[in-house]
């Protein structure tokens, strides 16, 4: 098997701004793996948070050239894959991954989903983030969205103006869901207060009010609210939804938080046999680094896959999402195209 790779910027369309950071945009790195003449495609990208930056992915591809030329079979390589989950971050791991499952449904001649043994695949609708913005450009956002076709709409917190934020998407976007997200930004006390409030705009679930690291006050805010508390950082292998089964009513999976395909089906069943609801997320990806995520969509009460709306220029194609309803091509692999 070879290994190879090319990178490109992801620039989005306006900064994205949450409770600790602002982001204008990212690099990607494509991932290229090719057995017996088929091809198949991965992304990783940068993120300050999960500590991977441009030169550290190119020297980790570098570093594994020789090893994956090694493999005779992509199925190998596959079943190898969490024995790297030692040595490689998380999004690295998840962009090989994806790689090899898009290699391997081309070959086979099916989209990835039905590859996994997941044949019934029909189109689901993914909400749209809105950062911490002035509330009437939040409102002004929600109303062009809901125009579009979008349901699902994530509002960011983190900062003095949460309240009238929310309240400006709810007049604007009077039937959709809502989920909040204040990335950490809460303090357990906060967050109760908080809840308390705007529960009154009909929220459909609040996703890792409080930083991560102590699951227990999690917990703790369950408890005391009625809206659904979702782990996100909190829960990124199958230890954490072990830790966390009864704390919060639900967990959000990230390809790239967890290490790809295989090892997101792995923290679907746990979560699933705790009786916890899922929650599909995402980093700012292209449409190859979002797609992963979109041939589990399924199994999942609510779908965050908007990295690719959030672009100025997707190099990729093949998901869509800009009516708010994502639809694979149905095409062999992960069913993405380049555009350049």
């Amino acid at each position: 098997m070879r290994l190879g790779w090319r990178t490109y910027p992801l620039r989005l369309r306006e900064p994205l701004r949450i409770s600790r950071s602002t982001m204008p945009g990212r690099n990607a790195v494509q991932v290229d793996l090719s057995h017996d003449g088929v091809h198949g495609h991965g992304e990783v990208v940068t993120s300050v948070y999960y500590g991977l930056d441009l030169p550290a992915i190119l020297d980790m591809l570098a570093a594994l050239r020789g090893r994956v030329r090694g493999y005779h079979e992509p199925e190998t390589l596959l079943a190898d894959l969490p024995a790297l989950a030692a040595e490689l971050p998380a999004g690295m791991l998840a962009g090989l991954d994806a790689a090899v499952h898009d290699l391997l449904g081309r070959r086979a001649g099916m989209p990835v989903h039905r590859w996994l043994g997941r044949p019934a695949w029909s189109p689901v609708p993914t909400a749209y983030t809105i950062g911490l913005v002035a509330p009437d450009h939040a409102g002004a956002t929600a109303r062009a969205l809901v125009q579009r076709g979008f349901q699902l709409i994530k509002v960011k917190c983190g900062d003095e103006v949460d309240s009238v934020r929310v309240a400006a998407v709810r007049a604007a976007a009077p039937a959709a869901r809502l989920v909040l997200d204040p990335n950490g930004a809460w303090t357990p006390e906060q967050s109760v207060r908080m809840l308390d409030v705007l529960r009154a705009h009909g929220i459909d679930a609040v996703e890792q009010p409080i930083a991560p690291g102590t699951p227990q006050r999690l917990a703790w805010i369950s408890a005391r609210t009625d809206v659904p508390v979702i782990a996100d950082e909190d829960a990124a292998t199958v230890a954490h939804v072990d830790a966390l089964a009864g704390a919060v009513t639900g967990i959000n999976i990230k390809i790239a938080k967890c290490g790809g395909i295989h090892a997101a089906q792995r923290i679907v069943d746990a979560a699933r046999a705790h009786g916890m609801d899922l929650m599909l997320g995402c980093l700012v990806a292209s449409s190859l680094g979002i797609a992963p995520a979109v041939h589990l969509a399924s199994e999942a009460r609510w779908i965050d896959l908007d990295g690719h709306l959030l672009l100025a220029d997707d190099p990729w194609t093949g998901l869509g999402g800009d009516d708010g309803v994502l639809r694979l091509t149905g095409e062999p692999g992960l069913g993405v195209r380049a555009l350049r």
